[in-house]
């Protein structure tokens, strides 16, 4: 199985939070469906998931700074290894 990272994307800022998932892992998503969110000063922005698949890893949490780059979580293709 390919797993696609999803990670931290530029946003002008080194100010930025994790906020919330939006799916579970296991859950199956779109490319264009939102999975998780970024508080950054005035605004909340949200990660699309980028890819089809099932949220294989979640490696953030709520609370967390973050920077642009890391890697927060995965996406499966779902076929098997």
């Amino acid at each position: 199985m390919a797993e696609h990272i999803l990670s931290v994307p530029d946003l002008g800022t080194t100010d930025v939070t994790f906020s919330l998932w939006l799916v579970e892992v296991g859950e199956t998503v779109q490319a264009h469906d939102r999975v998780a969110e970024f508080l950054i000063p005035g605004a909340v922005v949200d990660l699309d998931a980028g890819f089809e698949g099932r949220l294989t890893r979640r490696l953030t949490v709520p609370g967390e700074k973050v920077i642009a780059g890391q890697i927060v979580g995965a996406i499966g293709d779902g076929e098997t290894p």
